[in-house]
């Protein structure tokens, strides 16, 4: 019988009227994709993707987290609709209409998924916007969900020969309620453990990381621990900048595709990574935004970087998922010498996370009492918003299939994240997916922080032009 961890209840607890914990994706397709051909592709392969046909199954006074529960009656109606767009029916008009559908919340008595096909898109295309909540997957997860919908020919596969597992049920309310208590009474112990724990990474924990000593206790701690030496990281305190603070309900969402061809000649010119390049593209363009804005800081922004504990061996259900923040050197003038402290920053994590994985986020959520998780977390969040934002911005880079792919014979031209801001993380997302030759990114940003995202995008271009020049003047 499947439970929500507390990792994944927090994206419950923490949502409010302006913090919404929907992660998307917006797919452009060749061609019209039709309603009815989408739903029988959805009845077919449903039963082989739980996280699409579950719901939750709240626990009596809210003593302990959610189940989840079959919806035996799916009503595709409901969650798959179709809306279309006014001509001229161009990118702009598509990304206001995905700005609005992605700051809606989604209904909680159904299960925690909608499908738009939106229609009128110029050239012959359509939109396919696909919302879950980050209750119910991960960014990993996520892709396994829309993996489900995707066919690597124009022909649907048929259906795995193995017949679908189905969950068992959840307990009945009297049994909750037993079960919660009795996990109410282990809760002071498990507290005891966490804080043991937490302290060699004290270093790595937003907020803590800059009280007086921190790093220095996690490292001293780490080396009684016989952890070895791991690598020390940067404190960071995140300077304001116009996007810092409580995010308002409103979104506005942008999207650019860069040729992934050009990513992997910088690369490979100056010895780095992809992901590299990426993160100096995205501190390349904020640095151009924030000089506009007249907002420039003397030193880096903090960028929360997402990262999978499933790459790290870490198996479980749910989320699996760490955050790590990483100086963005916005501050630095040259693209080369920006380039370089990306790449030592985020060399210095890798190697940290490699070591020891960021585990501190979820054994965290597990230390507090399921009861009172919720008031804290929309208290905590509300507090840090306000008063000390540990992150600026959230950056993130996932690797995609570098292969055409179809859905219901309609070609997958593009397929750009659209995913979360809140008011600790600052009011800009910017997340990246490799896709077929193209690096495909989606702008989150509160429209009143970042009144135009499309600003942004054209500074992501602006970026790797600027590092593809300084490609050009290096000595052959």
């Amino acid at each position: 019988m499947p439970q929500l961890s507390a990792l994944d209840a927090q994206f419950l607890h923490f949502e409010t009227a302006t913090n919404v914990a929907n992660i998307a994706g917006l797919a452009i397709l060749d061609g019209d994709l039709n309603r009815a051909d989408l739903q029988d592709l959805l009845e077919r392969r449903l039963p082989y993707v739980p996280a699409l046909r579950r719901k939750l199954a709240p626990v009596p006074f809210g003593l302990d987290h959610p189940y989840w529960m079959e919806e035996d009656d799916l009503d595709l109606d409901y969650h798959v609709r179709e809306i279309g767009l006014p001509p001229p029916g161009d990118d702009r008009q598509l990304a206001e209409q995905v700005s609005r559908l992605h700051a809606r919340r989604l209904d909680r008595g159904r299960p925690l998924w909608e499908i738009y096909l939106i229609h009128g898109l110029s050239g012959g295309r359509m939109g396919l916007y696909t919302k879950i909540h980050h209750a119910a997957v991960d960014g990993i997860g996520g892709a396994d969900v829309l993996a489900a919908l995707l066919d690597v020919s124009p022909e649907p596969a048929p259906p795995p020969a193995v017949p679908p597992e189905r969950d068992e049920p959840p307990p009945g309310r009297a049994e909750m309620m037993a079960r919660g208590l009795a996990r109410l009474a282990l809760n002071p112990a498990q507290a005891v453990r966490f804080a043991a724990r937490a302290v060699p990474h004290l270093d790595e924990i937003p907020v803590v990381s800059r009280l007086p000593g921190s790093h220095l206790v996690s490292g001293l701690a780490r080396k009684l621990a016989g952890a070895g030496q791991a690598p020390e990281l940067p404190m960071l305190p995140a300077p304001r900048t116009p996007f810092s603070g409580p995010v308002s309900q409103h979104r506005r969402f942008a999207f650019v595709s860069l040729p992934l061809d050009e990513i992997k000649q910088v690369r490979k010119a100056f010895g780095v990574t992809v992901n590299d390049v990426v993160m100096a593209v995205c501190a390349g363009a904020l640095r151009r935004w924030l000089a506009a804005h007249g907002s420039l800081p003397s030193r880096p922004l903090v960028a929360g970087v997402p990262f999978s504990l499933r790459e790290a061996g870490v198996e479980g259900r749910g989320n699996q998922v760490a955050i790590m923040t990483a100086p963005l050197a916005v501050h630095v003038a040259d693209p080369v010498a920006r380039l370089h402290q990306v790449r030592q920053a985020m060399h210095r994590i890798k190697d940290r996370f490699s070591l020891a994985p960021a585990r501190w986020l979820r054994e965290f959520s597990e230390s507090m009492p399921a009861a009172l998780m919720g008031l804290a977390s929309r208290s905590a969040f509300g507090l840090v918003g306000e008063t000390a934002p540990p992150i600026n911005v959230i950056v993130s880079n996932v690797p995609g299939p570098q292969f055409p792919l179809y859905v219901c014979g309609g070609r997958l031209l593009t397929h750009y994240p659209v995913s979360v801001i809140t008011d600790v993380s600052g009011g800009v997302n910017i997340t990246a997916f490799s896709y077929d030759g193209s690096l495909d990114i989606g702008v989150v940003t509160d429209r009143r922080m970042v009144p135009d995202a499309w600003e942004l995008t054209r500074h992501l271009r602006d970026a790797l032009q600027e590092l593809r020049e300084a490609e050009a003047a290096l000595p052959h």
